[in-house]
């Protein structure tokens, strides 16, 4: 009897593991995967929302997919979206869309920073692919302990007195009313 419970018992363990290989593995699976990174996540990012941004933090270096350098210092003042996002990332590919619109109306009074360490051939090859003329960067030093997240995509807005306004994880609309409208507020202050 013990034997056979035993058997029906990892009989339903392997039924449940195929069950969720399928569903992480489908297109269905992508988005169960979003939305649980976003709840796992929910609580170590959303805890930066409102904070000063250090002035230790605008001490971080980048490289241009040119290989010139930017200092973080130098978008002081100035409303920043910043991504942090990566070629094999689905989340990260799902909202490159969106944030390209969005950059297409706001570039020239908004600093987008894309940041990533992928390899510039495979970045290269991946703007070049789906179309996208993003200004992306890579770390020349670490990245703030601010800006730190485990997860990507993490996207912030930080408005001109250097607050973090907005904290997000995982694919968003970012061509959306709601964010439209936030810019504009942020720009007007």
């Amino acid at each position: 009897m013990t034997l056979i419970k035993l058997k029906n018992n990892w009989g339903l363990r392997l039924l449940l593991l195929a069950v969720v290989v399928v569903l992480l593995l489908s297109p269905v699976g992508g988005k169960i995967k979003t939305y649980a990174g976003r709840f796992m996540a929910a609580n170590s990012v959303k805890g930066k929302l409102g904070e000063q941004v250090p002035l230790a933090a605008y001490e971080w270096e980048l490289l241009d997919l040119e290989g010139n350098t930017l200092q973080f210092k130098s978008k002081k003042g100035t409303v920043v979206l910043l991504n942090f996002w990566a070629t094999w990332c689905a989340p990260c590919i799902a909202e490159m869309p969106s944030l390209q619109q969005l950059y297409n109306d706001y570039g020239d009074k908004v600093s987008f920073m894309f940041v990533t360490n992928d390899d510039p051939s495979k970045v290269n090859a991946f703007l070049e692919k789906r179309s996208l003329e993003l200004p992306v960067y890579y770390p020349n030093s670490p990245e703030p302990n601010v800006f730190s997240s485990k997860l990507l995509p993490t996207t912030y807005i930080v408005n001109e007195e250097g607050k973090i306004v907005v904290v997000e994880t995982g694919a968003v609309d970012w061509n959306s009313e709601a964010t439209r409208k936030l810019l504009d507020e942020l720009l007007l202050n």
